[in-house]
């Protein structure tokens, strides 16, 4: 990893802790924790934390089993606190999706599962997820729930989709893009893929707090 990678996923860092503080503040002003920012939150640590990790082990950590199933938390998380903030009849049956993607991704990384299955397991779960973060802010933005800047989720969904994506191609051997070209776009794409996601939420947070 060079110091521009290095550069960039710092600032994906303190973006994230700028949307995790915003967050905390937005729970302070509903009085208590609430179930979907409790989501948002956890995605967002994850994403700290592993931006954190990539700038101290460089790219070699990500074909690490423990490194994919941590990450997975993050669209997971975010999608099913979507579902819980804006179709709250749907939140328990998504959140027992998510709990059994997760461990089904927990489950073929660490008892040998065969690649393919590994491959398809991530890539079912993850899209799934993303389809989930790019859809839900865009009909809430379309119905007037909420601001028109929320459509920013939306757009971090597609990112960590095509992020996602490219590497669970490069894994299996049949890339869509070159490795040197992901690994060129990759921290950019996370920075900007985290940028939108914050654009989002703080338009929401702070439309919230107006109203």
């Amino acid at each position: 990893m060079n110091t521009f990678d290095q550069l960039v996923l710092l600032a994906t860092g303190l973006t994230a802790i700028y949307l995790i503080v915003r967050l905390f503040q937005d729970n302070k002003r509903l009085g208590s924790p609430a179930v979907h920012n409790t989501y948002y939150l956890a995605s967002f640590i994850v994403l700290l934390v592993s931006g954190l990790l990539l700038i101290w082990k460089g790219w070699d950590i990500l074909p690490n089993p423990e490194v994919i199933v941590v990450t997975t938390l993050l669209p997971l998380g975010i999608a099913t606190g979507l579902v819980h903030e804006f179709h709250k009849d749907k939140a328990k049956g998504y959140l027992i999706f998510a709990i059994v993607g997760f461990l089904a991704i927990l489950v073929t990384r660490f008892a040998g599962a065969p690649r393919g299955l590994q491959i398809f397991t991530l890539a079912f779960f993850h899209s799934i997820a993303g389809f989930t973060i790019v859809l839900i802010p865009y009909f809430a933005t379309k119905a007037g729930k909420v601001p028109g800047g929320f459509i920013g989720v939306s757009i971090g969904g597609v990112l960590i989709g095509i992020g996602g994506t490219s590497l669970a191609f490069l894994k299996s051997g049949n890339p869509i893009l070159s490795a040197e070209l992901i690994m060129t776009i990759l921290a950019p794409l996370l920075l900007l893929m985290t940028l939108a996601y914050t654009f989002g939420f703080v338009k929401k947070i702070v439309a919230a707090k107006k109203g």
